[in-house]
Formats: structure tokens, C-alpha cells, sequence
């Protein structure tokens, strides 16, 4: 069990595609993205976002609330969105420090494979809904900067990376 550094804008492999897993035995590395997520303080945290170009990501919605509920979707697929959009500021732990209004669906329904191969499907709405979409993006190469205005995301952005250096 370990605690990985995570990449931060503008990693260039933030904006890359990631590959499907396929069978694989990733309880090791599964394990460590808990770590690293419970660590962070965050509610989910995909695959590139340590480095590893796969489709996997984990989360835990209300381990905030004192209650865990991790859930790992390994090459997951959005099968239905709920077409109401709902906006609401979002952080990453991959732009650390930066809030971000994000408009995305309210609901959606994904399938997914679990760390032991099975085949999921589920509906999520709320907040395990938004965190699975921000997570969904990473596997697409997209950050939440992606997701808004060009003028509000220079507004953003600019400083951002004028603190980064």
C-alpha cells in the first residue's frame, strides 16, 4: 500500500486517451489509488491521473461523511444520461487549488467491470453521478478546464499556471 504522486495540469499525459485494461490483476494498484485518493482528501481518482493510461478509476462519495463506500469502475461505459444539466463548482486533484463551475447530467447509468471481473451496470445520480463523469473525463483526456467558456477558463487557468511556474 502506497501513496502516489499525482499528475498536475498540464501533465501532457492529462490530455491523452487512455486504453481499455482488459483482464488484468490490479488489486495492487487499485489499493494504492485508495490510498492516494483518501490521502488527498478527494472523492475519486482515475488511472492517468498517477500516470497509468488505463480506463480505471475509484471513488468514495461520502467517506467525508464517515462513510466509506468505495466503488472501482475498470473500463466503465456510459450507457444513459439523464439530459437535465446541473452546474456545480468542481475541484481536481490534478488542478489543485482551482474551483471550477462545471455544467454536467444530473444522472447517468454506467457499466463497468469490477477488480474481480465482474460486469456491472448502475444508475447515479447526485453527487456519485458528477464525480463519475469528472472521473469518466480523465479517461477521455479531459480536465475540468475542458468543460467551460474559453474566456472563463483563461480567467482561470492563467493564474493557475503563472503560480506553477
Amino acid at each position: 500500500m502506497s501513496i502516489l504522486p499525482i499528475l498536475t495540469w498540464p501533465d501532457p499525459r492529462l490530455s491523452q486517451q487512455c486504453e481499455h485494461v482488459g483482464h488484468a490483476d490490479l488489486r495492487p494498484l487499485i489499493s494504492d489509488m485508495f490510498d492516494t485518493l483518501y490521502a488527498a482528501k478527494g472523492r475519486g481518482l482515475a488511472a492517468p491521473q498517477i500516470g497509468v493510461m488505463k480506463r480505471l478509476f475509484v471513488m468514495d462519495v461520502t467517506w467525508k461523511e464517515g462513510e466509506h463506500n468505495p466503488l472501482v469502475m475498470i473500463d466503465p461505459v456510459v450507457m444513459a444520461c439523464e439530459r437535465v444539466p446541473v452546474t456545480m463548482e468542481e475541484m481536481c486533484l490534478s488542478v489543485p487549488g482551482v474551483t471550477v463551475p462545471v455544467e454536467r447530467h444530473k444522472a447517468v447509468t454506467i457499466q463497468w467491470t469490477d477488480e474481480t471481473g465482474d460486469i456491472h451496470m448502475g444508475d447515479f445520480d447526485g453527487a456519485e453521478a458528477r464525480v463519475i463523469q469528472h472521473e469518466f473525463d480523465h479517461l477521455n483526456g479531459m480536465v475540468h478546464f475542458d468543460r467551460i467558456d474559453p474566456a472563463l477558463r483563461t480567467k482561470l487557468e492563467d493564474p493557475y499556471l503563472e503560480a506553477r511556474g
